[in-house]
């Protein structure tokens, strides 16, 4: 099992930086086993209207502007060429950050890109400071009994917002030698009420990250047993810098631009931090990798939903790590199958970090999301049941349509011998084999008595399914335009339906199918 995670880290980096296109588990589940912040919209509704009405006007004048082409990525280079990192995951417009850099060029540039759909350029340059002195900073290696790699390298200019829309940006560093590399920025919104809320996964973007050899996955040997235990933002992104957020949420960021609905922006951090953020929210959208969450930041995403604000899952392996932040959030500390090493072990339990599902406080995520991880790796048709159901209204599609494989390359599927909100009826069920075992994946919606729906797609593959047939697809998954338009009419159909509030008051009811399903 500890090879397995080693071997699920390498695939997922190895997927991420392919479908990046720099140009253009310790222990995981069996393939076939069978005080909350207040939130939501329905309490909040006038003054919901009126943000709705403020954000749109501002955000159709952002993006009536032009964007602007070059904002993809050029040759990287060695690690060492150009790279940094800033010393916050996340700004509110107008507050600075610093920015880190290091590179083996003389000297070199930092543009500001804010991705949206601008006309369907993708992003828009914001802001491009002067020329700027290389300087190549010490190498660093893993510190303490977490092994902990962190670089305290001295920051290299501090960056003013103050002009910067909520959003979430692409910051590219260009030496002068030609090499390029991304560090990823998220301008946060204070308030999300009457907007649908984009939460970033930046947890689960550092705990892949292994940068300096080690990451929660592996350490320097590439061994399991040799990573970290603790992993901090305080050092750059491996690959192009911004691997994650290129593969598995930039294009429903540009999607949703392009829609034109209210949206805010944040990161788990942030909603673990401040969860008041979520007050009023009309949607939350979960993106397409977002596996390790605090229990904070759960609690918070289960009371907005309980208050009516709409969830959509759209990955797999969805809140499946516990973790802890530590040190201003600059650190996030995960135990895995270690956990009786957890300094927390035997004082706190429910604080402990491992699997939300594992000893020694199980509390399995398939109580919020609906559905429940089950295992890696696959590659599956995803295959339509529900075909009248609302969300694929204008698809065209019919009951046992097949679109091959975007099911991948981690699943969920209903199980109720986990906890699992009822009704809840599925949507599509994906025969699939993983490790030799047969099983399913499930897209699954139900809503709760407050009047929120909750989606959840089942596969890790969905966001990128909004680029396939598309020259940002990576071409690593075989998807095809025939599913890119699929999913894309699929989520604008979610999107826009969860903008207009509560979806289980203006939206019919999920019709409980479980039994049907598996009988």
């Amino acid at each position: 099992m500890d090879d397995q995670g080693v071997r699920r880290r390498r695939f997922l980096g190895a997927a991420a930086a392919a479908g990046a296109g720099v140009v253009g588990l310790g222990a995981l589940a069996g393939c076939d086993s069978t005080a909350p912040a207040p939130g939501g919209a329905a309490s909040s509704h006038a003054a919901g209207q009126a943000v709705r009405d403020s954000v749109l006007t501002a955000q159709q004048a952002e993006q009536a502007r032009p964007g602007n082409a070059d904002w993809r990525l050029g040759p990287t280079g060695p690690q060492q060429a150009i790279e940094g990192y800033t010393d916050q995951v996340s700004v509110l417009r107008g507050e600075h950050f610093a920015l880190h850099a290091s590179t083996t060029a003389p000297g070199f540039t930092v543009s500001a890109y804010r991705v949206g759909w601008y006309g369907g350029t993708q992003a828009r340059l914001v802001w491009r400071s002067a020329r700027i002195a290389g300087r190549l900073q010490p190498a660093v290696g893993p510190d303490g009994s977490t092994r902990t790699v962190s670089t305290g390298w001295e920051p290299t200019i501090s960056v003013d917002t103050a002009d910067w829309p909520e959003g979430a940006y692409l910051l590219r560093l260009d030496a002068e030698d030609g090499h390029q590399r991304y560090v990823p920025m998220i301008v946060r919104s204070a308030s999300a009420a009457g907007r649908t809320l984009l939460m970033h996964g930046a947890a689960t973007w550092q705990a892949y990250n292994v940068w300096g050899g080690y990451s929660l996955y592996q350490g320097e040997s590439g061994a399991y047993a040799t990573r970290s235990l603790a992993v901090s933002f305080d050092r750059p992104y491996d690959g192009s810098g911004a691997d994650k957020f290129l593969v598995y949420e930039r294009a429903l960021v540009v999607l949703a631009e392009r829609l034109g609905i209210p949206l805010a922006y944040t990161t788990g951090l942030d909603v673990h931090r401040q969860p008041e953020v979520l007050h009023g929210a009309t949607a939350l959208l979960s993106l397409g990798h977002d596996e390790y969450w605090t229990p904070q930041q759960r609690a918070a995403v289960t009371a907005a939903r309980d208050a009516g604000s709409n969830i959509a899952f759209l990955g797999a392996n969805t809140c499946f790590r516990r973790i802890r932040i530590e040190d201003d959030a600059r650190t996030v500390v995960c135990y895995k199958t270690d956990y009786q090493a957890d300094p927390l072990y035997g004082r706190d339990d429910p604080a402990v970090t491992t699997d939300f599902r594992a000893e020694p406080s199980p509390d399995p995520e398939s109580s919020l999301t609906g559905v429940i991880y089950e295992g890696y790796p696959t590659d599956a048709p995803y295959l339509v049941h529900a075909a009248d159901h609302w969300l694929y209204a204008g698809t065209g599609v019919r009951a046992g349509d097949s679109f091959p494989h975007l099911i991948g390359v981690e699943y969920d599927r209903v199980t109720p011998s986990y906890p699992t909100p009822r009704p809840i009826e599925i949507l599509a069920h994906s025969p699939l084999v993983c490790e030799g075992r047969s099983s399913h994946s499930d897209s699954a919606y139900y809503t709760v008595p407050g009047g929120a729906g909750v989606f959840a797609s089942g596969t890790m593959r969905w966001v990128e399914g909004l680029m396939a047939g598309t020259h940002d697809d990576g071409s690593d998954h075989l998807m095809d335009a025939r599913t890119g338009a699929f999913v894309t009419r699929t989520t604008e159909n979610l999107l826009t339906a969860f903008a207009k509030g509560p979806a289980g008051h203006h939206l019919p009811a999920p019709r409980d199918n479980v039994a049907q399903v598996y009988s």
